[in-house]
């Protein structure tokens, strides 16, 4: 078992023991699915990376129940977000 978890300040960091399981549940897919991890520990258990991301306020669960990275928050990524969203229809303001 890791040290992190013997203490509750690590379920106390993301909102209770539930949301905890839930954000490691959903990083840890993420990253098995190719997702980068945002710390270099040298180690290539996921548990270890996830718990590290997380005490390093790295990711966070938004108001959805969404892992989301403290990148996903820069204003270059919400344009990024508009510009993939638009599908060159009108706009309501159009219609």
């Amino acid at each position: 078992m890791l040290d992190e978890f013997r203490e509750d300040a690590i379920a106390r960091k993301v909102g209770g023991r539930f949301k905890l399981t839930a954000m490691i549940q959903k990083r840890m897919v993420a990253l098995n699915r190719g997702a980068r991890p945002l710390v270099d520990l040298g180690t290539k258990d996921l548990m270890q990376i996830v718990v590290a991301e997380i005490m390093g306020d790295k990711i966070y669960l938004d108001t959805t129940g969404n892992v989301k990275t403290v990148a996903d928050d820069s204003p270059l990524v919400d344009k990024l977000d508009r510009l993939l969203a638009d599908d060159g229809g009108p706009n309501l303001s159009d219609l």
